[in-house]
């Protein structure tokens, strides 16, 4: 009997720990993402582009350049570009924005902008036309597209 209630003590606590272990994960992600803004396909609708309204024509709705991140949270290279984001988004607060798409949860978004790889990366500058970048940029990459696409068409 004393051993049912060591296991079934020590589950209970393992648990316990295992949820705790997860929320301090997500608050600790949460953190890291003050300057990035995650954008829903509403979100993307009404801020970026609407192609339901205008599906053969590129009309950017907002007001400053920006960047839009297609990631997914199980991806090694997303993961590895998105403190770089982070830091670019807080660098550039301002001037430009930097959105990240979910592509697991917003799978339609992917699908019309042909995304196929991961981390995928779109550059809209406020006149001409979007630019897409696949695989993992580094900072300099990123740096060097915010310079001389996105900022020099303002």
């Amino acid at each position: 009997m004393n051993k049912i209630k060591i296991i079934t003590f020590l589950l209970i606590f393992s648990t316990f720990g295992i949820f705790a272990q997860r929320n301090q994960q997500n608050n600790s992600e949460n953190e890291q993402m003050k300057y990035t803004i995650h954008l829903t396909k509403a979100e993307f609708l009404e801020r970026v582009m609407n192609f339901e309204k205008n599906p053969t024509e590129w009309i950017y709705l907002g007001d400053k350049p920006i960047i839009v991140n297609f990631y997914a949270t199980w991806c090694g290279p997303c993961r590895m570009i998105a403190p770089i984001l982070e830091e670019l988004a807080e660098q550039y607060k301002g001037q430009i924005y930097i959105y990240k798409i979910d592509t697991d949860r917003e799978r339609e978004l992917a699908a019309v902008f042909g995304v196929r790889s991961l981390p995928t990366t779109l550059f809209v500058p406020m006149n001409g036309a979007p630019q897409m970048a696949q695989g993992a940029l580094s900072k300099e990459a990123f740096v060097r597209a915010i310079e001389e696409v996105l900022l020099k068409s303002k």
